[in-house]
């Protein structure tokens, strides 16, 4: 045992929260999905999906590159094949108990012991399957066939033994049965509600339930081919605000593209939507991948999230002037629309992102939420910032939330202001933001409130505003020439 005399000093690691930041580009995609295509359609329907990778959103929902009818495909191609983000959140409204219609008899060509029924969308279990010609006996499956799709989504019917005696010498089948309708799928679908009797919350609503099923913080909400709704935009933008009492989130809002067939109608229909939320972002029109046509609010909420990815999770950069992997715009009939700057520009002033080519690329064109130009509050009115808000509050809320209910002392607030403001010196010195501060104040906390349970912190925080427009002034200067040409 060491004999101590004399003075010493011993440094311990600082003590400090550990950040738990929100997921800032996290999806949540609202739509349709072929899910016939399942082994067990109804595993698939109202319920929140999450995705690493292409293979598992197919193998949980199906895929079809029907982009019109099955939305969630779109993004599913706009997120793991076009910009590789993870994870996306889907939630397929498309209900074969409820979206379905009859399909009447199909005859099909038996060849080789198989007949192929070319029907997308036919639900396996609701199939009748008779032979044709002078039999007409009916077929039971595994008995007499085995049914499944093949990679186009063709229902292939394989003969068994016992199914091939039963047919004989005929040559075709009569199929017919149930298939899913994505055309049933109505706006009430898609905003979903809470059930009176069971409390099982559907559509929409089920955002609500990500934070306590996954543990993460929704960052963007969309709803391709269905935001275009008034309706369903009104919904939307409000869910963007106090989600489970606390976080905010993003809405991507896309503006009818067969209602605005010129940039000079788009912001009338903006107006007359009611898309004018802080924490909305318009868009306008569609644009072309691939040889497919994609609603503009799937691939801006790709590129977003995609940003973030190349950020650290930060949202600290506009969308704008970004380039994305894109062949063109077009309206939903696919007529190509070319906008210039100026009429981009246009679209810009009355809060609508547009897409606009540079240089031969593709590129995001607009910085301003929807809220502009009614409100031009920084906070509320730049993308960047107004996303940033939300993921400086969602963090906050994130990484402290172990202190509610810890003992109102010198400590807890000391604790706190010390974590977030060297927090706030790095993001300053990443050159992320321009300046955050914490502050605990008295006057803003009175001994009542303190009493009462209640304190209140004050955080200044200034993320950068885009800088939308750079100007240089070119002068012609003479006096370079007079020393070019006399040496002076």
């Amino acid at each position: 045992m060491s004999y101590n005399h004399g003075m010493r000093v011993q440094e311990q690691a600082t003590s400090l929260a550990t950040p738990v930041e929100s997921t800032a580009g996290l999806q949540v995609v609202v739509g349709t999905a072929p899910i016939n295509l399942l082994a067990d359609p109804a595993s698939a329907v109202n319920k929140l999906i999450i995705a690493y990778s292409f293979a598992e959103a197919v193998e949980a929902l199906g895929y079809s590159s029907d982009y019109a009818n099955y939305t969630l495909c779109e993004s599913m191609d706009a997120n793991f094949k076009m910009r590789n983000n993870a994870p996306i959140i889907f939630v397929n409204v498309l209900d074969p108990e409820k979206h379905k219609k009859t399909v009447s008899a199909v005859e099909c060509k038996i060849t080789d012991g198989q007949a192929v029924m070319t029907e997308k969308g036919m639900l396996l279990d609701s199939l009748n399957v008779t032979v044709t010609g002078s039999s007409s006996a009916k077929l039971t499956a595994t008995t007499h066939y085995l049914a499944e799709f093949d990679s186009d989504g063709n229902v292939v019917i394989s003969l068994t033994a016992a199914g091939k005696q039963s047919v004989g010498s005929n040559t075709k089948l009569s199929v017919s049965g149930n298939k899913i309708d994505p055309t049933a799928v109505k706006a009430e679908d898609i905003i979903g509600g809470v059930d009176a009797s069971t409390g099982k919350e559907t559509g929409i609503e089920l955002l609500r339930q990500v934070d306590p099923k996954f543990g993460m913080t929704p960052g963007i909400l969309i709803a391709p081919g269905y935001s275009k709704l008034p309706a369903i935009g009104a919904v939307m933008q409000a869910k963007c605000v106090e989600l489970n009492s606390r976080y905010k989130l993003m809405c991507i809002l896309d503006i009818s593209a067969t209602s605005a067939k010129k940039y000079t109608d788009v912001a009338e229909i903006k107006t007359s939507n009611g898309f004018t939320s802080e924490y909305a972002i318009s868009v306008w029109p569609k644009v072309k991948y691939a040889g497919n046509i994609m609603h503009y609010s799937t691939v801006l909420a790709a590129e977003m999230c995609y940003m973030d990815s190349e950020n650290s999770d930060i949202p600290a950069l506009s969308p704008s002037n970004k380039t994305m992997p894109v062949q063109g715009a077009c309206l939903d009939d696919g007529s190509d629309v070319l906008l210039d700057e100026n009429q981009a520009n246009a679209l810009n002033s009355q809060g609508i992102v547009t897409a606009i080519p540079i240089n031969g690329r593709w590129r995001v064109w607009g910085n301003n939420t929807s809220c502009y130009p009614s409100n031009t509050d920084p906070k509320d009115r730049w993308i960047s910032v107004r996303r940033m808000f939300n993921w400086q509050g969602n963090t906050f809320i994130k990484t402290y939330f172990d202190k509610v209910d810890d003992n109102t002392n010198y400590k807890l607030i000391e604790s706190l202001v010390d974590a977030e403001n060297l927090r706030g010196n790095s993001l300053v010195a990443q050159g992320l933001v321009a300046g955050m501060k914490l502050e605990f104040n008295e006057a803003e906390n009175p001994i009542a409130n303190i009493l009462d349970g209640k304190i209140k912190f004050h955080q200044k925080f200034s993320p950068y505003t885009p800088a939308e427009y750079i100007e240089n002034v070119l002068e012609f200067d003479p006096t370079l020439v007079q020393n070019a040409l006399t040496g002076g």
